[in-house]
């Protein structure tokens, strides 16, 4: 995953609200309606932050009969995760190099 491509992933996950529609959704696939049910907001604004998550593709529609559920989209979540983890590894290397010089002082 390029920096390109992580910058609106991360722009989507810095709202509190789509934090907390991806938290819903790690728990089982839910209809906007079902998730206005759980959340202190309305249908409406679901919908539109669903909007930005599907943009940056971290959720997805499935239609289940006349509704339209969704859910997450492993894959992207699990790319992220893997280049975040790999900015912590170079964090931990330089740091690790940083006590070495400074306990050989």
């Amino acid at each position: 995953m390029t920096t390109e491509a992580l910058v609106p992933v991360f722009a989507a996950l810095g709202d509190e609200t789509r934090w907390s529609i991806l938290a819903a959704l790690g728990v089982g696939d839910a209809s906007a309606s079902a998730l206005a049910g759980r959340l202190p907001v309305t249908r409406q604004a679901i919908a539109k932050h669903l909007a930005v998550l599907q943009e940056v593709g971290l959720v997805e529609p499935v239609r289940v009969g006349r509704e339209v559920r969704y859910r997450i989209v492993g894959s992207q979540l699990s790319a992220t995760a893997r280049r975040l983890d790999a900015v912590g590894v170079e964090w931990d290397r330089r740091l690790a190099a940083i006590k070495e010089i400074a306990e050989g002082l």
